[in-house]
């Protein structure tokens, strides 16, 4: 399931990344490879705030979309 569909509060692990090329390679820059742990912290203004290998990150809701835990 997309990581958009993820409450606040909630913790889980990233299965897979989509996307082209350069939006997989920009994810996994920030943290967002398969494996990894990721708590989404809030909702706002469409988005998310995620923390993901102990850093805070704002994601858009399309990139979120690309995530799948």
């Amino acid at each position: 399931m997309p990581l958009t569909l993820i409450e606040a509060g909630k913790t889980c692990r990233v299965r897979a990344v989509g996307g082209s090329d350069a939006v997989r390679r920009h994810l996994g820059d920030m943290g967002f490879v398969a494996g990894a742990t990721v708590a989404v912290v809030s909702e706002a203004a469409g988005g998310l705030i995620v923390d993901v290998c102990g850093t805070r990150v704002a994601l858009d809701a399309d990139l979120a979309r690309r995530i799948l835990v």
